[in-house]
C-alpha cells in the first residue's frame, strides 16, 4: 500500500473508517459481530449507540436486513445471538448494484452487451 492509499484510508470516510472513527471505536466500542461480507458491528458500553465499520466500499445497502434492524434498534439482540427466521422463498441479501456493471438492464437497453433487436418497432421517418 502506497502513501496515497494510506492517506486516503485515514482521511476519507468512503475508503474505510477515519481517524476519528478509529479512535472513538477503540475507546468506546464493543464489537458485537461481523457479517458475511466482513463488515464489523459495534455498540458503546450502554448499548445506546450502534455503528458499522465497512469492509471495503462504504455503501449502506451492503448491510443485510438483520443487521440493519439491529443498527436501527428494531431488534434488541444482534443477529449473532438471535438470527432472524428465514422463509423458504427468501433470496440471499444483495446490495444495490445501480451504477455498477452488474446493474439490471432490461431487454433492449443500450447498456446490455448485446442489445436485443426489436421487430415490433419501426422508427418514424419524415417524408
Amino acid at each position: 500500500m502506497g502513501i496515497v492509499d494510506t492517506i486516503k484510508k485515514y482521511a476519507t470516510w468512503w475508503n474505510g473508517q477515519t481517524v476519528g472513527t478509529r479512535i472513538f471505536t477503540s475507546r468506546h466500542g464493543v464489537q458485537v459481530g461481523e457479517d458475511e461480507q466482513g463488515n464489523v458491528f459495534y455498540q458503546n458500553r450502554d448499548g445506546k449507540r450502534r455503528w458499522v465499520i465497512y469492509n471495503g466500499e462504504v455503501e449502506a445497502s451492503r448491510v443485510s436486513p438483520a443487521w440493519h434492524g439491529w443498527l436501527h434498534h428494531t431488534f434488541d439482540a444482534p443477529p449473532t445471538e438471535q438470527p432472524l427466521p428465514r422463509k423458504s422463498w427468501e433470496k440471499p441479501h444483495v446490495p444495490n448494484l445501480t451504477g455498477t456493471p452488474e446493474a439490471y438492464a432490461p431487454p433492449g437497453s443500450i447498456r446490455r452487451p448485446h442489445p436485443v433487436e426489436r421487430r415490433d418497432y419501426e422508427a418514424w421517418q419524415p417524408e
